[in-house]
């Protein structure tokens, strides 16, 4: 039961090339900046990453963006990332834009075993119709396009069908947890955390304070052991170290 790597290095060791991660965080807040570092040191590439965005220019998962080790991006938001845009725009990489309240039901599907669900979110538009453009040839032109999805009305509204996401692996990071792999997520830093964790078939979990099996009341947890198949201890300075996509201040 004691689910603790010796380090991070050791616990993303054996994720080959072309695996698919399902990574929490979202901006800067509550990423696995230290597993996506170890990842960068393990050279694994033609990754196939599920998250809310990719990181910012040089940090979160802009390390592996940068890099050229990510072949396949399925996100909600390019965001202020200008090699994420460019990249995606010169066919260099895959993108499949997600509705993000769909995209966060299609990772908690994947955790509950539910193959596929029905949801008002996009329907009218390319993403129930077809049509997005996943990948762009390197003269502009479309090279693969979303396809059309099933649409059925229920209670006289329409819905369209959206299947579920299940990855190789996970990649999280928690405020703290056990040894038995119990997490607890603090504040605005749980956002994808708990959904990209249940939806990895093998869970790595970064944990800012690890904490004795017992330590933990049932009713703090927010994200139950069986879930989790690896915990990374970090140090103070790792647990310290988080990013701020934007700084502001009064005048």
């Amino acid at each position: 039961m004691d689910k603790v790597c010796p380090g991070a290095a050791a616990a993303v060791a054996d994720i080959p090339d072309g695996a698919s991660l399902a990574v929490g965080g979202f901006g800067l807040s509550g990423i696995p900046a230290v597993l996506i570092q170890a990842l960068y040191d393990q050279g694994a590439s033609g990754l196939r990453i599920v998250s809310n965005n990719c990181g910012v220019d040089g940090q979160g998962l802009g390390v592996l963006l940068g890099a050229g080790r990510i072949a396949r991006v399925t996100g909600s938001y390019v965001g202020e990332n200008k090699e994420f845009a460019r990249q995606y725009l010169s066919g260099e990489l895959e993108v499949e834009l997600v509705p993000q309240g769909t995209l966060a039901e299609r990772l908690r599907a994947g955790g509950a075993g539910i193959p596929a669900f029905y949801t008002p979110a996009g329907v009218g538009t390319q993403v129930a119709d077809g049509g997005l453009p996943w990948r762009y040839a390197p003269g502009g032109a479309v090279a693969l396009a979303s396809p059309a999805k099933e649409i059925r009305t229920f209670q006289g509204r329409r819905h369209v069908l959206e299947h579920a996401i299940t990855t190789d692996f996970a990649l999280v990071r928690a405020w703290r947890g056990d040894r038995h792999g119990n997490l607890v997520f603090r504040k605005a830093a749980a956002n994808f955390n708990p959904l990209a964790a249940t939806a990895g078939r093998i869970t790595v979990a970064e944990v800012e304070e690890l904490v004795e099996p017992g330590e933990l009341a049932p009713d703090e947890v927010h994200l139950p052991g069986i879930y989790v198949q690896r915990v990374v201890r970090l140090t103070a300075g790792q647990a310290d170290a988080k990013g701020i996509e934007k700084r502001t201040v009064r005048t």
